[in-house]
């Protein structure tokens, strides 16, 4: 019959093992043919997946620039609807607070903007705008034909 154990006594641990699990030793881990085929793995779904995220960035910038067409095109319409003559440049929009800043090309990248004046000159300068970005959309238009 075993002897009960006593407060004092303390059990017994093998060495190399920590509450209840064994330790490994030092000289396992992963082998490269492991690695390889983690790294290949990765390099499979970046492959699949960056021509999808770069196409989605295209496609977003030319929704901006529909956005801004718009909206600097309906201001304008404002402009003239409020005094009777057209802009005789974006900047005056921002001046008159019909725009809180000249809007950017997101395609181009710059505030450059094809500038179309009505055909009377009297009228103001800036009757409507255009992309000067080159290229064409994903559906097949001329970005400056927008």
């Amino acid at each position: 019959m075993a002897s009960p154990m006593r407060s004092g006594d303390l059990m017994t641990r093998p060495p190399d093992s920590c509450c209840g699990r064994r330790k490994l030793p030092h000289n396992q881990g992963f082998t490269l043919i492991e690695l390889l085929v983690v790294l290949a793995i990765i390099a499979v779904l970046l492959t699949l997946s960056v021509p999808n995220y770069f196409h989605t960035i295209d496609r977003s910038r030319e929704a901006v620039l529909r956005e801004n067409l718009k909206t600097t095109r309906d201001t304008i319409d404002k402009f003239y609807g409020d005094t009777g003559r057209y802009p005789d440049t974006l900047q005056e929009l921002v001046d008159k607070h019909y725009l809180r800043t000249v809007p950017v090309d997101p395609v181009a990248r710059a505030s450059n903007w094809s500038l179309i004046a009505p055909q009377d000159p009297d009228k103001g300068l800036v009757y409507d705008l255009k992309s000067t970005a080159a290229g064409n959309a994903a559906d097949g238009t001329a970005y400056g034909d927008w």
